[in-house]
Order: structure tokens, then C-alpha cells, then sequence
């Protein structure tokens, strides 16, 4: 866990300074960041695991606990070796410290995450100042869904929390030379952390935002500087080990196959996920860092002439230009990367959510604060009527006490966005353009409380996988067979501490249940129906409903689709 002690040179160095005086707009925005971060510990338990992503990265290490076996991952007590090891064995101390539980594999996604929230706040502060620092992290820690991605997707947060160290550390090491050496070391042990976390992509970015930064800047030279055969030797300790280890027990099929098929087939082919296309990560963006990404609108628009002018003066630039550079170069390059992949998912270009924050808290640090140009009063209009109407659609759809879509807190979030929205207009309109900031940010932050304290408990009643399982560890002896059938819920194997099968194909369902033993399976209502003259020694166990995602449904308030639970053990089936 060292690298979550990374981002503190800056902070240590703001901390000492509230020694001294801090101005009342940084008092404010302190306050603001302390009341955006507290929602990230906010009932960590309350929900269930997320299938299917979350539920590998809360089993495995249990599983590891349980052989004692920290070499060799398994999953549903099969070998996973498509990945490498450092997600899983970042859980491990917090099981054995606090025990197994979904708040405990949480807890260090949360850390990753306000790791990248400093990281966020480190970049502002070093290259801006200490108003764009806060403003970054203010804007990083408000967005929702990178509030989500912290409670449910460990390898994503951790691989892109180890990247953006690695940029930081890059800053800090040009900013301060006579630390120079101890800060690229550190770069280097991040990008090696990264690679051991997700695979050779935490290594090729960073190197290929810095070299495009070296080449337009005219500063190739500079590449003799960053003490290439030391950060590869650093890589290649941290990084080597587990993969000899695997060579020695298993040769070189597996470590092939990750390389081959889980990186290079997943870039090149389209076989992972729906198919998107080269400007997918537009809006993705735009929703995944809401409200701050719409800053990035005007951002984009002074880049180009910036760029352009920065042309006409024969690659002559300020100190202020270089920093803003590196961090969009950042930006480009890793978006421009994953466009051209085949396979494409919002959390790929979670690595750029710093850099991107950073640029946006001084944008509004000039405009606000040090009032060296003013802001796009079009776009916080935007971000308030953006507000606004999201707020009402929330409560039109989630807040109206209609069954069965309705959720706890989806009212009060709708309304405490409506109130942030009309707000921030209202404010605009008298010209308070840091009062329209601050309701923005307070808004969201207020949706963000109510989202983790009432409105994800409330959608447990959509899940079906804990509760069934609950009766299946009642019910179901050690030799029963169980499992899911059509669908996709491994966390089956987490709640149950057992091996689970996994069926799609007709004929293995009705092997199972001719098998003569006990058989306990997940299935939608839907397939069961189809299913259940084929297996007419089969009954409903249990039953919940499932969420659909899907509006129309939602507008008619349609019942849901529900999950049962079939056995063949005797007993009276359930309506």
C-alpha cells in the first residue's frame, strides 16, 4: 500500500501551511472537498456485490485465504490467470484485518480512489495552485459515477490510480530537480505496480504521452533523463517474480494467453462487449466526469487557439502553456488509444479523469478566483439546466411513490439537483459566479449522500443474488449441485463458498436434474417457463424481481422480470 503515500509532497506542504493564513476561498473549497469525500465510506456494506466484475475482485483473494495459495488465483475454485495478481492480493491484508466482507473488499477500491481524487489535487496544485488543486479534486470526488466506479471496480480504480501517480510523479520531478531522482523512481515503481495490476497497458501509455509531449515540445533529448535502464530494471523486479513463478508451475501457455488473448485480442478483435464506435469516449466522458466535464467544452475551444498560436510562434511556450500540454497530451493520447480499439468500455480511459480535473479546477481558479479571465457563463448555465433537468427526471421516474420503480431517496435526490440548478442559474444571473460553482458542487455532493445512505440499499430488493443465496445455504447439502443457468451471477460463489456451475446449453440443465442429486439454479422467470416441461421434477424455491433497464417499462410501471430459484428437493413451490 506505499503508493497511496505518493500524492502527499504537495499535501504535506498545504498542511503546513494552514500554519499560516489560508484565504477564505480556500477555507470554502477545503470544507467543500471534506463534505464531497465522506459519501466514498458511506455505508460500503449495504449492497450486495455487483456482477460480474466486482464479484472476481471479492472472491479470488478469499479463495487465495483459503488455499493459501498467493501465487496461482482461482475463481470458482478454477485457476484465473487472465489477469495479474496485485488486485486480488490488495484485498487479502484488508480480509485478514477487518474479515470477509463486502465492505472490507471495498474499503481499498475507496482508498484507490481518493488516491486519484489527490492525485487530482496534487496536478492542480503543482502545475496551477492550490485553488485549482481543490477545485480539481472537488470536481473529480463530485462526479457520480466515478463515485459508483469506487464501490465496485477494484482493478480499474487501481490500474488507473497507479498511471496518474506516475504522471504526478513526472510533475513533481520536473518541478523540483533537486529531487528529481527520487521522484522518477517513484514514477517508475508505479508504472511497474500498474503493470502487475492490469498488464503491459499501465507501461505503453504513460510512455506514449511522454514521448508525443517530448516530440512536440522538441525535447527528445530529454528522454536521456529519465533513467531509462533504471525504471526498466525497477519494472522489471516488481513485475517479473509472479510471472517466473507462474512459468515455472504452468510454462508458458497461460502468460501467453493473457498477453495474446485478453490484451491483444481485446484491442484488435471485436469480441468483448457490445460494438462502439472511434467517438465513443466522447460521451462517455462527458457522463462519466458530470457536471466538470462540461468545462472541457470551452477547455477544448481555448486549447485550439492556444495550439495554433503556440504554432505561429515557432514552438515558443510559457511555463503555464507547458504543464496545461502535458496534461492534454495525456488526455489525447490515452483517449485516441483506446478509440482504436475494437473493444471499448468507459472505464478504459478512467486513467485521464486527473489530468482532465486538473485542467478544469484552473480554468475556474483563473476565472473565479484569481478573475484572470472569466468563465463560460453559457456553460454553467448548461451544467445548471443540465442539473435541473436530470433532478426531475429522477423524481419523475424514481421519487413519485409509484410502485414497483420506486426507490428511497430518489426524491430527495431529484429535488436537491433541482434546487443546485435553479441555484446556479439564479446565480448567474446576478453575476455570482462563485456562488453558482459552489450550488453546483454542494448539489451533487447532496445526491451523492442520498445515493449511498438510502437509495443503493433500497435497490438490494433488485438483486437477487445475496438473498436467494441465503436460501440455497439453508436449503442445499454438500452435495448439491448449484448454480446458475442463462444468466450471469458469480457472486454466487462468494456468498456460498462453493464451486457453482455455470450452464448455458439445454441439455446440461437437464443433465443436472436427471442426475439423481440435489440440484439449486438461477434462472430468469422466463427461461423457466420454457424450460419447465423438460424438467418436470422441478419446483420454485424462491423468487425476486430483477431491475429493467429499459424506459418504456419504467414510464408504464410494467412489473419486473424476476430471477427464480429451482430445485428438485421435495417441497411446495413458491406462487
Amino acid at each position: 500500500m506505499a503508493p497511496l503515500l505518493f500524492p502527499l509532497p504537495c499535501v504535506t506542504y498545504d498542511i503546513s501551511l494552514m500554519k499560516n493564513s489560508l484565504t477564505r476561498v480556500q477555507w470554502v473549497l477545503i470544507i467543500t472537498l471534506s463534505l464531497t469525500v465522506a459519501p466514498y465510506f458511506v455505508r460500503l456494506g449495504a449492497s450486495s456485490l455487483w456482477d460480474a466484475n466486482e464479484a472476481f475482485y471479492a472472491e479470488t483473494p478469499r479463495e487465495m485465504i483459503e488455499a493459501r495459495n498467493y501465487i496461482n488465483p482461482t475463481f470458482n475454485y478454477h485457476p484465473r490467470l487472465n489477469k495479474p495478481p496485485l488486485s486480488y492480493w490488495v484485498v487479502v491484508p484488508f480480509y485478514k484485518l477487518f474479515g470477509v466482507s463486502e465492505s472490507t473488499e471495498r474499503l481499498p477500491i475507496v482508498l484507490g480512489s481518493l488516491v486519484m481524487i489527490a492525485t487530482a489535487y496534487g496536478l492542480g496544485r503543482i502545475l496551477f495552485s492550490m485553488e485549482a488543486g481543490l477545485l480539481a479534486a472537488i470536481g473529480l470526488a463530485i462526479a457520480p459515477r466515478f463515485l459508483m466506479f469506487s464501490r465496485r471496480i477494484l482493478i480499474d480504480v487501481y490500474v488507473s490510480m497507479f498511471m496518474a501517480l506516475a504522471l504526478l510523479m513526472y510533475v513533481l520531478a520536473e518541478r523540483q530537480p533537486q529531487r528529481r531522482r527520487r521522484y522518477l523512481v517513484l514514477m517508475y515503481v508505479s508504472i511497474g505496480l500498474g503493470v502487475l495490476t492490469k498488464g503491459p497497458v499501465a507501461a505503453v501509455l504513460p510512455a506514449a504521452a511522454l514521448f508525443v509531449y517530448f516530440l512536440v515540445f522538441r525535447r527528445i533529448n530529454a528522454t536521456r533523463e529519465l533513467m531509462l535502464p533504471l525504471g526498466c530494471l525497477i519494472i522489471a523486479l516488481i513485475v517479473l517474480p509472479w510471472y517466473v513463478a507462474i512459468y515455472l508451475q504452468h510454462g508458458w501457455g497461460h502468460i501467453e494467453s493473457f498477453i495474446l488473448k485478453d490484451n491483444l485480442s481485446r484491442y484488435t478483435q471485436p469480441i468483448w462487449g457490445p460494438r462502439r464506435g472511434f467517438f465513443f469516449y466522447i460521451p462517455a466522458l462527458i457522463g462519466d466526469f458530470f457536471p466538470w466535464s462540461l468545462f472541457l467544452i470551452p477547455l477544448a475551444l481555448s486549447g485550439l487557439k492556444k495550439a495554433w498560436s503556440f504554432v505561429r510562434s515557432n514552438f515558443r511556450f510559457s511555463e503555464d502553456l507547458r504543464g496545461s500540454a502535458l496534461l492534454t497530451l495525456w488526455i489525447l493520447v490515452i483517449v485516441f488509444f483506446f478509440s482504436l480499439s475494437k473493444s471499448k468500455e468507459d472505464l478504459y480511459i478512467l486513467p485521464i479523469y486527473p489530468a482532465a480535473a486538473a485542467l478544469v479546477g484552473n480554468l475556474i481558479a483563473k476565472s473565479l478566483i484569481e478573475r484572470r479571465q472569466r468563465i463560460s457563463t453559457a456553460t454553467l448555465l448548461i451544467i445548471g439546466l443540465s442539473t435541473a433537468g436530470a433532478g426531475a427526471v429522477i423524481a419523475y421516474l424514481f421519487g413519485r411513490g409509484l410502485p414497483p420503480y420506486v426507490i428511497t431517496g430518489g426524491n430527495l435526490i431529484g429535488w436537491s439537483a433541482i434546487i443546485g440548478g435553479v441555484t446556479t442559474s439564479v446565480a448567474l444571473s446576478i453575476r455570482k459566479y462563485q456562488v453558482a460553482v459552489l450550488a453546483t458542487a454542494l448539489s451533487v455532493t447532496a445526491c451523492n449522500w442520498v445515493f449511498v445512505a438510502f437509495a443503493l440499499p433500497d435497490f438490494e430488493r433488485f438483486k437477487p443474488v445475496r438473498s436467494l443465496c441465503e436460501v440455497i445455504s439453508t436449503e442445499a447439502g454438500p452435495d448439491a449441485l448449484v448454480g446458475y443457468y442463462r444468466t450471469a451471477y458469480p457472486s454466487m460463489v462468494f456468498y456460498l463458498h462453493r464451486p457453482i456451475f455455470e450452464y448455458y446449453h439445454q441439455e446440461e440443465i437437464e443433465a443436472a436434474f436427471s442426475s439423481g442429486k440435489e440440484v439449486f439454479c438461477l434462472m430468469s422467470s422466463s427461461e423457466f417457463a420454457a424450460l419447465q416441461q423438460r424438467i418436470p421434477q422441478s419446483r420454485v424455491l424462491a423468487s425476486t424481481p430483477t431491475f429493467q433497464v429499459k424506459l418504456n417499462v419504467i414510464l408504464d410501471r410494467a412489473e419486473p422480470p424476476r430471477v427464480v430459484l429451482i430445485t428438485n428437493k421435495g417441497g411446495a413451490s413458491v406462487p
